[in-house]
């Protein structure tokens, strides 16, 4: 049976080309890269050469780019190192941003060492720069926490607009660009971002590793201890091929970013173009805008009794995989935090299917899903 992956979202299948470039790295070099011998001169060599390649994609600095095993530590480091480090005692973030920030907000307002402001969003995702001003005005000096691009709805924020409010305010701004990195194009030496957090399964690259950008000059402290790996703020032996193959990942994005984002944009139109053809009633979750939304991210409410799971399920039998909204929250059974965050209609928290588009989908790909899920709703059972 033929295997359709729309699930891209959750993580991307790895580049062959990536793979060959970390098979050396995982069979032949077996240096630690903190040793100064010739062995573990060449990995650090190597690993610096990546640091390298990153950043300058990113109009950073190779110090700082801080390697992490992904998304949810850069994001725990982040915010950590705002508050202990930087001294924030309020942050400032929204409800729909991934759990890897939610979680580690509401513990620290649990145990009392920040105060939070929930900021509201409109029925498509985005945020109100007035509302950021105004909570800002009533504490500056915060830590703001919003992510890029939401991984479940892909609607995109504009993070040169709220930078330039925060720093207008004194506030540290940490952005999670997990869903965004690889797709979207950045500067930071023009845009005052004080962290934004990667990981490369996102972008063709292998999975358990990911980057931390801190702005030099930034305060920061450890949240792992232990070493002195990565000038002393990341502690453990570094993993040089994943390393090495996430800058090879990274780079391969950024050299044909225009003709990959073509290409998603199109996969992303034509399905929902098609699912309105044999489906009316059925409505988008976030925004279509190409200017506000990811390529890559299509949440829709299907027009059909209560489906839930059994939709899912009956896509994975047809051999099609796609999603209800964030793997970390698969079998949560609680529906999703971002569709309630936007205040959706009920229907949307048990009818609702993400479908995230990869480089390796076809058209022909999407037109076969569109047949096969309209006969599912029509028929309201199992395929």
């Amino acid at each position: 049976m033929r295997r359709i992956y729309l699930d891209n979202a959750a993580s991307t299948p790895m580049d062959p080309e990536v793979f060959e470039c970390m098979k050396p790295w995982m069979l032949e070099f077996a240096g630690n890269p903190s040793s100064t011998h010739s062995h573990g001169r060449h990995i650090r060599n190597a690993i610096e050469q990546a640091r390298r390649t990153i950043a300058g994609h990113l109009g950073a600095h190779p110090h700082e780019i801080y390697f992490t095993s992904g998304g949810t530590e850069a994001d725990n480091m982040a915010i950590h190192a705002a508050v202990t480090a930087g001294g924030a005692r309020h942050i400032i973030t929204t409800s729909i941003e991934h759990h890897a920030v939610t979680h580690p907000v509401e513990h620290l307002v649990h145990t009392g060492a920040v105060s939070v402001t929930w900021l509201p969003v409109d029925c498509e995702g985005h945020i109100s720069l007035d509302d950021l001003r105004e909570a800002l005005a009533t504490h500056p000096h915060s830590l703001v926490s919003l992510m890029h691009g939401n991984n479940e709805i892909g609607t995109l924020h504009d993070i040169q607009a709220i930078a330039e409010l925060c720093q207008q305010y004194g506030a540290y701004f940490h952005s999670d660009t997990v869903q965004t990195m690889g797709t979207s194009r950045f500067n930071l030496a023009e845009t005052p971002i004080h962290f934004l957090t990667a990981s490369a399964h996102k972008f063709y690259g292998p999975k358990g590793v990911g980057f931390l950008y801190i702005r030099k000059g930034t305060p920061v402290s450890p949240l792992i201890s232990g070493g002195g790996q990565e000038r002393n703020l990341r502690a453990g032996t570094e993993n040089p091929a994943a390393i090495i193959g996430m800058a090879f990942a990274l780079d391969k994005c950024y050299r044909t970013l225009d003709a990959k984002n073509a290409h998603l944009r199109t996969l992303k139109e034509r399905m929902y173009a098609g699912l309105r053809d044999v489906l009316p009633g059925v409505f988008v979750n976030g925004c279509m805008d190409p200017a506000r939304s990811l390529p890559t991210v299509l949440n829709v409410t299907l027009p059909c009794g209560d489906v839930d799971c059994m939709l899912l399920f009956s896509l994975d039998l047809a051999g099609i995989s796609a999603s209800g909204g964030s793997a970390c929250n698969s079998g949560a059974n609680q529906g999703s935090h971002v569709l309630r965050g936007i205040q959706a209609p009920p229907v949307a928290l048990n009818n609702s299917v993400r479908f995230s588009f990869g480089v390796q989908n076809t058209e022909e790909e999407i037109d076969y899903t569109v047949s096969k899920l309209a006969e599912m709703v029509r028929s309201q059972v199992p395929a």
